[in-house]
């Protein structure tokens, strides 16, 4: 599920310090930026406040309004990237995506609701502008850390209904000829090429017979010689 961007208002203390971390569940703070101002999509920058990045997301708090407050998720973060270009954006700042879950009646994308409150789980861009560009980097590379560490989640693929695990057992060979020879899935009888064959006594049962086969046909080779011979005497 996709979570996005978020109101975030807990602050320890008073309610005007730091943000309350989900320290029971390994959540640790990596970084504290001061003095970065915030755009969300296409709205004008905000008044500065303070950046903190932990283990799990990133959390900006207003310095202005202690009530005010955004969080996203890594897992949220689709793409993160330092921009300088002065066409792009008027200051230097650190551009990211926001996965947002995907809403099949909406028509209006604007990040805005009808009676003109923003909603942040519309919000697919932010921009976080330090006061100081020389710490892009910095903030870049602690991005980059905490996003290896919330690697996307993979779902364990279902083995198909009907699939073929090309395991077989020794009476389950074609062994001879007969109807069993139209099989969907007819099995080589060459000792030297049989595939997928169960281990145990069965293993060695169709080399076997093929060999024991071939013994008597030589066996039937050698009499008819010798016969040929002693009426050639």
């Amino acid at each position: 599920m996709v979570v996005g961007l978020r109101h975030f208002a807990l602050r320890t203390g008073d309610g005007s310090g730091t943000p309350v971390l989900d320290e029971s569940n390994g959540e640790e703070l990596m970084h504290v930026q001061p003095s970065v101002a915030v755009a969300l999509g296409n709205r004008s920058v905000e008044s500065p406040g303070t950046l903190y990045i932990t283990s799990r997301k990133l959390i900006w708090l207003s310095d202005v309004d202690v009530a005010k407050g955004y969080a996203v998720d890594f897992l949220s973060i689709s793409l993160h990237a330092v921009s300088r270009d002065p066409e792009t954006y008027s200051s230097p700042c650190i551009y990211t995506q926001i996965e947002v879950e995907e809403d099949e009646d909406e028509e209006d994308e604007s990040d805005t609701e009808s009676n003109g409150v923003l909603d942040l789980s519309k919000i697919r861009e932010m921009r976080l502008v330090p006061s100081d560009s020389t710490q892009l980097d910095t903030l870049f590379d602690v991005f980059c850390e905490c996003a290896e560490l919330n690697p996307e989640p993979v779902e364990e693929e279902e083995e198909e209904d009907g699939g073929h695990n090309w395991v077989f057992s020794a009476d389950q060979m074609v062994v001879g000829g007969g109807a069993e020879e139209d099989a969907e899935w007819p099995i080589s009888q060459s000792p030297t090429s049989v595939i997928g064959l169960s281990i145990g006594d069965e293993t060695l049962a169709q080399p076997m017979l093929e060999l024991q086969i071939s013994d008597q046909r030589f066996d039937d080779a050698e009499e008819m010689v010798h016969e040929s011979e002693t009426k050639d005497h």
